[in-house]
């Protein structure tokens, strides 16, 4: 049967008559050819393809995909998406080979969480941070009482309770390896834990002279000792910092304005967003007395850039680590510092694993993709490595967006903002999916599940509202569930990598675990 789709009209109408199959070849996302042409009917379906790639690749257990022609996913049949791409205007041709691109899931499910499991209270003033470790192993979190604090978060019991900031504790991150935690205060101090411990590494890292806003660690593909770092600071500046000494590496400046937001990038480059509306691309050498170089300016947004998110975000952040594995690798140093030979060929075989596991997000997504969010109420996506022109601007909130996140598999980009909403869109193309309603305040941050099915979201209105976005034709635009429990504001949350559980913190000075 063949099927007819009205094109989308400039001066005169005119029907496309649609075959009732075509010839079409399956490539993965580096470009190589899984078997031979194959004729597909129009009405296959994702799970049909599924089946064949499945069997065209000797697959002895079912591994779940998913299917691109042009960008766009194929998410009920090849018959839709080729409508509704002739809709847009593309330009479709019948007699030429169709490429279908395939990227593959995660085996692993996990399971949405539905209850409070626990309420820890120990903070003495608003919650401002908290984050699990790369494997989902430990929590710790930072708040306004000045201190930093690690959970067990098998008992859901207080382990250490680490002091010596001198202001708010504004931002937290984890070594890829899991082996080092830091905090950033409000009087631009850094400090270094051990979270086996809860002892405090080293001297303080003193160099800024107003609050830390963001910090970042070198990719673990790049570097697995996880000795260097990037932080940044409402002084208009970033400093590269080198753990194992204590000391700064360089010192990068260019902006006129606080910078907001850093990243420290899988192909090497760090990325700074700033109030001055620019977002700078940074080169740096290797170890040593480091060296910056501009690299490129990009430019679009008009008003002030509060945060940007890498489509690779959650490899960079689990470095070896993957949904499924038993923990995180452990790496670790002899006495006087140095890498015995042992681990020099342990952390190799961890540093190849996350490089593929990196190489996997980025290929899949023709590239390293980097978002903005702006008070201008837009979103912007970019391909920084390569070009300073935007690839797409995206328009839709009514209010400045707070917070941006990729999913794991980079196939989805979530965003909350003040006007109370959340809006999904393709990591890929940028184009908009869904938009997300329920809250009753603003939303503060969002977190995915590792498995990129379900998103969780913390507001004002003191909830956190549990989202299903299994795909970008089944989104739930309606909560899931509606986490209630906080007396006041939730003003950070984070899903653990392992899956297990979600934390949140507010201005309740309490933080609560859900579980399923």
């Amino acid at each position: 049967m063949s099927a007819l789709v009205e094109e989308k009209p400039t001066k005169k109408r005119r029907t496309v008559v649609l075959p009732s199959s075509v010839i079409s070849c399956f490539s993965n996302a580096e470009g190589e050819r899984t078997g031979p042409p194959i004729e597909l009917l129009l009405e296959s379906t994702q799970k049909q393809m599924e089946t064949l790639i499945n069997s065209l690749m000797g697959n002895d257990e079912m591994t779940p995909y998913a299917f691109y022609i042009n960008g766009v996913e194929i998410v009920s049949s090849l018959e839709d998406t080729i409508k509704e791409q002739i809709t847009d205007g593309a330009d479709i041709s019948f007699e030429e080979t169709f490429q279908i691109t395939f990227q593959p899931l995660s085996v692993f499910k996990v399971r949405p969480v539905t209850r409070c499991a626990e309420t820890m209270p120990g903070h003495t003033d608003a919650v401002l941070h908290v984050s699990y470790s790369p494997d989902g192993s430990r929590l710790a979190s930072g708040g306004g009482d000045m201190a930093v604090r690690f959970w067990n978060v098998s008992s859901c019991m207080p382990q250490f309770t680490c002091l010596g900031h001198r202001d708010h504790v504004l931002c937290t991150a984890w070594a890829p390896d899991g082996l080092t935690f830091v905090s950033g205060d409000r009087a631009g101090e850094i400090r270094r834990w051990d979270p086996a411990t809860g002892t405090a590494i080293g001297a303080p890292l003193r160099g800024h002279r107003k609050w830390i806003t963001s910090i970042s660690f070198e990719p673990y593909h790049m570097d697995p000792t996880c000795r260097r770092m990037v932080s940044a600071s409402k002084d208009n500046t970033c400093m590269v910092w080198d753990l194992r000494t204590g000391r700064m590496d360089a010192t990068i400046c260019g902006h006129s304005d606080s910078v907001e937001c850093v990243r420290w990038g899988g192909a090497g480059l760090i990325y700074t967003a700033s109030r001055d509306r620019t977002i700078k691309v940074w080169n740096i050498d290797g170890h040593g007395r480091s060296k910056q170089k501009l690299v490129r300016t990009l430019t679009g947004h008009a008003h002030r850039i509060n945060t940007i998110a890498l489509n690779c975000d959650y490899v960079l952040r689990t470095g070896a680590y993957q949904l499924g594995d038993a923990g995180m690798p452990k790496t670790s140093t002899v006495d006087d510092g140095t890498v015995s030979a042992e681990v020099r060929t342990r952390n190799a075989a961890f540093q190849a694993k996350a490089l593929e596991r990196y190489r996997a997000v980025v290929s899949s997504q023709d590239g390293e993709i980097l978002a903005s969010a702006s008070d201008d109420f837009t979103i912007i996506f970019w391909k920084p490595e390569h070009d300073k022109a935007p690839m797409l601007r995206c328009t839709g909130h009514q209010q400045l967006i707070n917070h941006i996140a990729f999913s794991p598999d980079g196939r989805f980009l979530a965003s909350g903002s003040f006007d109370k909403k959340l809006k999904i869109w393709c990591g890929k193309t940028g184009r908009f999916l869904a938009t997300l309603t329920g809250h009753v305040g603003a939303v503060y941050q969002v977190a995915w599940s590792a498995d990129s099915c379900h998103l969780v979201s913390s507001s004002k209105d003191s909830t956190v509202k549990l989202w299903n976005v299994s795909n970008n034709k089944d989104v739930n635009k309606k909560a899931v569930s509606t986490l209630p429990g906080h007396a006041d504001e939730v003003y950070t949350l984070d899903w653990s990598p392992n899956g297990q559980q979600v934390a949140s913190g507010s201005k309740d000075r309490e933080i609560k675990i859900w579980r399923h």
